[in-house]
């Protein structure tokens, strides 16, 4: 039986393990999942990416984790939260990456929604956010049905290019979670 850290009606969320690699190569290693990103990843960076949440679990207790359909057990992609540089903070970010044969299906909110009410809940932040690139339309949808909106906007420099972002947040009274 797997052992879920949330749950959702349609989903499960489990830790990411190295069991997990194919998987995570099937959507890291597609280019039109990784448009945010600017390029596809390589087999050694898809390692990284799966030791660098593992390595989260271990330090910070969460990071992102493998998200699960219920019904079938298929590995649709990765959802959780990491801590993030946003203002000269360290804030927790809700961040979500799916498979493209799973999009449009509202499973990306849902996830993104239980672990907003997770950070609230289990680690009692005020407000988390979600840090997403000023490009990638589909992610500041997720982000504003999960109750987040724009707080301010930053560039981040990543793979040798200045990438605007937003940051969206929400907080626990905003969420209703008083």
């Amino acid at each position: 039986m797997t052992e879920w850290v949330l749950e959702t009606e349609r989903l499960g969320l489990r830790k990411l393990a190295e069991g997990d690699f194919a998987d995570l190569c099937a959507i890291l290693q597609d280019e039109q999942v990784m448009y945010a990103y600017e390029h596809a990843f390589s087999d050694e960076e898809v390692q990284k990416w799966l030791d660098n949440q593992l390595g989260r679990y271990d330090r910070d207790g969460f990071g992102l984790w493998a998200v699960i359909l219920k019904e079938g057990g298929s590995f649709i992609g990765q959802c959780g939260l990491t801590m993030q540089e946003y203002g000269g903070e360290r804030v927790v970010e809700v961040g979500y990456l799916f498979a493209r044969a799973y999009w449009h299906r509202g499973y990306a909110t849902e996830a993104a929604r239980a672990c907003r009410d997770y950070a609230f809940a289990e680690l009692g932040v005020n407000e988390v956010f979600s840090l997403i690139r000023t490009t990638n339309e589909a992610s500041k949808r997720v982000a504003v049905r999960n109750g987040m909106v724009p707080r301010g906007e930053f560039s981040k420099h990543y793979h040798g290019i200045d990438m605007p972002h937003i940051a969206y947040s929400v907080t626990r009274a905003e969420a209703g979670l008083v």
